[in-house]
């Protein structure tokens, strides 16, 4: 399955800014994030786990996790990319703590 172009968009815009970026800045990765309509492909969880940037970005982390996590096999996944971000970290320990409460 190809990746939807909103979501190359927003994997061409580079990471997300940092709380510290201009309001143009962030208002741009929010509109970015808006655009993409879950739930996202395995495939396309993937590639979005590059999109983090270091902290919250007031709030849209959070909504590009949750979008993430919208993937069919979510709770499955194992993120391989950006895995030094303390964002892609997160995402994994769900995943981990997702399994340890089936198992």
């Amino acid at each position: 399955m190809p990746v939807r172009r909103e979501i190359e968009d927003l994997i061409g815009a580079g990471p997300l800014p940092s709380e510290d970026a201009s309001e143009e800045e962030i208002a741009r990765a929010q509109q970015l994030l808006e655009n993409i309509t879950a739930p996202v492909s395995d495939e396309e969880a993937q590639v979005l786990a590059v999109c983090f940037g270091l902290d919250n970005c007031y709030g849209l982390s959070w909504t590009l996790l949750h979008l993430i996590e919208s993937a069919p096999n979510a709770q499955n996944a194992e993120y391989s990319r950006n895995v030094e971000n303390p964002w892609v970290q997160l995402l994994t320990a769900r995943v981990n703590a997702a399994r340890g409460s089936r198992e």
